[in-house]
């Protein structure tokens, strides 16, 4: 059960373009305790009492607001090569065509409008914007079908105190497919400098003493 306070933020973000702008105004979740990077994963009610979030954290209480709107809870995973991070988005659909909520700290890998066809449309929006640094390689190899968060009763995600490391084991082992076709691998070209510095824009600076 949502709390009061909880209930009215998710009754004013009624549409996915009010949804993006209040994750927008969430500072990044930079999993700092103290002077300790600790990792976290944490459900829509404690993003919510924290006032920070990184992308699955920011993705999850998207879903959970859609829900509450009548619509699908549905997550999508953005898998990366090692050197590289995933990405979770949170999707929507709207006349007929798909759209997806995100939170990031850069100028990439952001909101997209409901304007693409497919999934694998929309992800592959994703591709030129995932590109390591400082050589350019694009890093963007997969992207998981919907992954519908009715599937968990809401008390395990929605409202949960601890964190949601078995979600995330999930959904990383859901079906994923594959962004690139195998024959056109070796036609990729790298990223170029101006994409690169783009890079280094961020909305919410790191506190001292972190590291990536």
């Amino acid at each position: 059960m949502l709390t009061p306070f909880e209930q009215r933020v998710y009754e004013r973000l009624a549409t996915p373009q009010k949804i993006q702008d209040y994750l927008d105004t969430l500072p990044i979740n930079f999993e700092m305790q103290g002077k300790k990077s600790v990792e976290t994963y944490m459900s829509p009610r404690r993003t919510l009492a924290k006032k920070s979030a990184h992308c699955l954290e920011g993705a999850l209480l998207a879903s959970a607001i859609l829900a509450y709107h009548g619509q699908r809870p549905l997550l999508m995973d953005l898998r990366t090569i090692a050197a590289d991070e995933d990405h979770v988005v949170a999707l929507f659909r709207k006349g007929g065509h798909w759209g997806a909520i995100s939170k990031t700290n850069h100028t990439m890998l952001r909101y997209r409008d409901p304007i693409y066809t497919s999934v694998r449309e929309l992800a592959v929006s994703y591709f030129h914007e995932y590109l390591l640094w400082p050589s350019g390689k694009k890093s963007l190899v997969s992207y998981s079908g919907p992954f519908d968060m009715r599937n968990y009763a809401p008390q395990k995600w929605v409202t949960a105190t601890e964190d949601l490391f078995w979600l995330v084991d999930a959904l990383d082992g859901a079906r994923h497919f594959p962004i690139v076709p195998k024959k056109n691998r070796h036609l990729l070209r790298r990223g170029a400098k101006v994409e690169l510095r783009a890079m280094d824009i961020v909305e919410w600076k790191p506190p001292r003493g972190f590291q990536h």
